[in-house]
């Protein structure tokens, strides 16, 4: 299994290669030059596998034996995985009216990108054990990403993280997870602007191939294509719990599932629509916030960015810059990394691009599409509770949303993905009438000393937050070589 630029200018890597990347040399995203077929003999044959499990068997598809034998990958996945909350790491709740929830939020961060951000660092520290070398991780939030990447990297010796989030565009929780982090390979940055805005100078950091090379400059953002590998298992779960895949006797038809997704980066619905193309028989909706250029990509192929991001009761996925799209569009495309270059260079410099025909009508084949302003979110919220007494995050309350106004199809089983829990998001909770018990790990975050540095918004504050961050990079090194320690 080698990997490729989606852009076409980046071929034969290995998977150690890629999960010590961030974009690729070329500006593009890492993809498997192939991608496995999910038998339905396979499928069936991962009916009683628990998440863990899947997790390990999706990993096997993409990850040489030669490079991680399957003892020592079941192992790091075990080991990733047994800290959460609940048994098997994931659980879907079933509820009235047809809904289920596959609760993704019960690692230590309470949001979805515990789990593959878990295990993608297990991978990163075995290798660097291995190879008695460091990494620096530098990660663009818009707000669970940076804290479950600190989460998993604190402490470790071969490792810093150097996390930059958009200062007031996120919850108090998510940032207070960030910044009581003390650790001494714990970098934190708060950026006066959105989190496309922290994009920009990310890419060109990326971009500088000798900065990369010099100090192992890498991202975990779901640019890394292990967060998404490991994404891939969520689908699977799903599927295998939902479809009645047992009562199908060989030779028939696989049953489809329906997975609505909360949206943002696009690093989940790329995920679904790899393990789709890998043969799993799904129908995909991904569902938005005012944030919509995901859902206007659908509807009518207009790949644009609004003047502003809209900030919502729903913060996570307040992007403008879905920038794993890419990753769907070289699928859909046929692989045209020539054709994804021109459209994301566009995109890129005009901040819009108008999908080929083609590719549009692939891309609606593939994935449904739909958006909701936060009048919706707290509807849906509230209309949960007052049904199931269960309390939903905003971002759920997206999916959730969808659900509330689509009938369900005669034979087809829905989820929706719950991303985070409510406990992340208590302005929202207070905003659709409703309460919640914090639990003791965050009431404890208020009493917390904190550290953190700031980017302040300057005429030319892009350049100047990339020099930040580039001088920051170099004098960790600096400090790594000289005695190890760079805070004391």
């Amino acid at each position: 299994m080698m990997y490729c630029s989606t852009r076409g200018g980046v071929q034969g890597w290995s998977f150690r290669d890629v999960l010590f990347s961030g974009y690729a040399p070329d500006g593009g995203m890492f993809m498997p030059e192939s991608l496995p077929v999910l038998s339905p003999d396979t499928l069936r044959s991962w009916r009683g596998l628990s998440y863990p499990q899947l997790v390990t068997e999706v990993g096997s598809l993409f990850i040489p034996s030669e490079l991680i034998p399957r003892p020592d990958l079941e192992g790091l996945v075990t080991a990733a995985l047994s800290g959460f909350s609940v048994p098997g790491a994931v659980r879907i709740a079933r509820l009235k009216e047809g809904l289920a929830v596959l609760e993704l939020f019960h690692g230590d961060t309470l949001a979805f990108k515990d789990l593959a951000m878990t295990c993608t660092v297990r991978f990163l520290d075995y290798f660097l054990r291995k190879e008695g070398s460091r990494a620096v991780v530098l990660v663009g939030t818009s707000g669970d990403t940076g804290g479950a990447a600190i989460q998993s990297v604190r402490g470790l010796a071969g490792v810093d993280v150097v996390v930059v989030y958009p200062r007031g565009r996120i919850t108090p929780v998510q940032e207070k997870q960030m910044i009581t982090c003390l650790e001494d390979n714990v970098h934190v940055y708060a950026a006066d602007g959105s989190s496309d805005d922290i994009d920009v100078p990310l890419r060109r950091l990326f971009a500088d191939q000798e900065l990369v090379k010099q100090h192992g400059l890498m991202s975990l953002n779901s640019v890394n294509w292990s967060r998404v590998m490991v994404q891939l298992a969520h689908f699977i779960y799903v599927y295998l719990q939902m479809s009645g895949l047992d009562q199908v006797g060989p030779g028939t038809p696989l049953p489809a599932v329906e997975v609505v997704v909360p949206t943002g980066g696009a690093g989940n619905i790329a995920a679904g629509c790899i393990v789709k193309q890998m043969g799993l028989p799904l129908r995909l909706v991904a569902m938005v916030n005012a944030n919509d250029i995901v859902h206007r990509t659908v509807q009518s192929g207009d790949f644009s960015m609004a003047t502003n991001v809209t900030q919502t009761l729903a913060p996570a996925i307040d992007i403008q810059d879905p920038y794993n799209m890419e990753r769907v569009f070289w699928l859909l495309s046929g692989r045209d990394g020539p054709l994804v270059k021109a459209m994301m260079e566009e995109f890129q410099n005009f901040r819009r691009h108008t999908l080929p025909p083609a590719l549009h009508t692939q891309l609606t084949q593939e994935i449904c599409a739909g958006t909701v302003k936060d009048d919706g979110i707290v509807e849906a919220m509230r209309r949960c509770w007052e049904e199931n007494s269960y309390l939903l995050c905003p971002h759920t309350a997206v999916a959730v949303w969808y659900h509330y106004h689509s009938a369900l199809t005669p034979g087809l089983n829905r989820c929706c993905i719950a991303t985070a829990s409510p406990a992340k998001f208590q302005a929202a909770v207070e905003r659709a009438g409703l309460t919640l018990d914090l639990p003791e790990a965050v009431l404890a975050l208020e009493k917390m000393a904190v550290r953190y540095q700031n980017l302040e918004r300057s005429p030319d504050w892009s350049k100047d937050w990339e020099n930040r961050l580039r001088e920051r990079i170099h004098s960790i090194c600096s400090a790594r070589k000289r005695d190890g320690s760079y805070y004391n």
